[in-house]
């Protein structure tokens, strides 16, 4: 079974722990990042069992188990569900697609959501995270048996997206990094060898108000994560503790308008003209998310063997 780590504020202090059945085995640490404790406190993380679990998690608060001075990289159009609901051919888009989000973004699994005053089209989208454990060097290779070795372990990512931002500016960071737009956790389950190769039978389920949007397993990624390694040591630093979302399958409010109407807005109107169509059109989707709504979230195996527990955020008015 996997270790699962959290992170929880317990009399006015915040403070690392090891999750067993309910109840909390504390770390003794002072790491204050994601990065410090992995590194520094790896084996004692490994080595604690259920005897030393001594506070009862109904008397934290949960906090995010990946703290905000971390590196928030996310990939985008990875599920060939997802590409086809957007109007996109999976078939001509052979490259990852990479950005990032700013790491202020990053909320707990149970905190609010802010929907700012001006944004009316806010999307959900359920992600898998991987956190790095030691980054992979310049041009090294990354197979997929050697995962457990660059990656500490898998997490529940929201990356909830102002899309009246995101679309019309053509900008994803600036759509999906206001403050509170990545609820992650409410843990890291650390996994072993073995255990990293079952990340494709994870499953992933995402609801509003009780209502079912997506559910997809992550084995229907395009780009998966040893390649994806691969490709980010070729191209920047990475450090112990960053997050990598690893994208949403079908199932969020986005979805493109039908081939006929594609065609009149690309060949008959200005891009100011096609966007001011598109977001009326898409302001009657009663998918995006409103003041009130409640999202929950989770990923785990069908046999339970590997949970990642629940996150259930509510969108408040900005």
């Amino acid at each position: 079974m996997p270790q699962y780590l959290i992170r929880y504020e317990h009399n006015n202090h915040r403070q690392w722990g090891v999750l067993f059945n309910g109840k909390i085995a504390p770390l003794q640490t002072d790491a204050v990042s994601t990065g410090d404790v992995i590194i520094e406190q790896w084996q004692n993380i490994l080595s604690m069992n259920a005897l030393q679990a001594s506070i009862t998690k109904g008397s934290v608060k949960l906090l995010s188990p990946v703290t905000s001075g971390q590196q928030f990289i996310c990939q985008g159009i990875n599920y060939a569900s997802h590409v086809r609901e957007s109007g996109l051919d999976p078939t001509q888009i052979p490259f990852n697609t990479l950005f990032t989000k700013a790491g202020s973004s990053i909320t707990s699994a149970d905190a609010p959501v802010v929907r700012p005053a001006h944004v009316k089209l806010l999307d959900y989208e359920v992600e898998l995270g991987l956190v790095v454990r030691r980054a992979p060097r310049a041009g090294e290779v990354v197979k997929p048996d050697q995962l457990h070795e660059y990656l500490a372990g898998i997490t529940i990512v929201n990356d909830l997206s102002a899309r009246d931002v995101q679309l019309p500016q053509g900008q994803f960071y600036k759509g999906k990094s206001y403050r509170g737009f990545g609820p992650v956790g409410p843990i890291i389950a650390l996994l072993n060898d073995e255990e990293w190769q079952r990340w494709p039978q994870l499953h992933m389920h995402l609801s509003v108000n009780g209502q079912s949007r997506q559910d997809a397993y992550c084995g229907e990624m395009i780009h998966q994560p040893a390649a994806t390694l691969t490709e980010l040591a070729g191209l920047q630093d990475i450090f112990a503790g960053d997050l990598i979302a690893t994208g949403t399958p079908a199932g969020c409010a986005l979805k493109a308008p039908n081939k006929l109407v594609m065609f009149i807005v690309k060949h008959f109107m200005s891009d100011a003209k096609k966007w001011k169509l598109m977001m009326k059109k898409a302001a009657s989707n009663p998918k995006y998310l409103k003041p009130g709504d409640q999202l929950q979230v989770s990923i785990s195996t069908d046999d339970g063997a590997i949970d990642l527990g629940r996150q259930t955020s509510q969108i408040i008015a900005g």
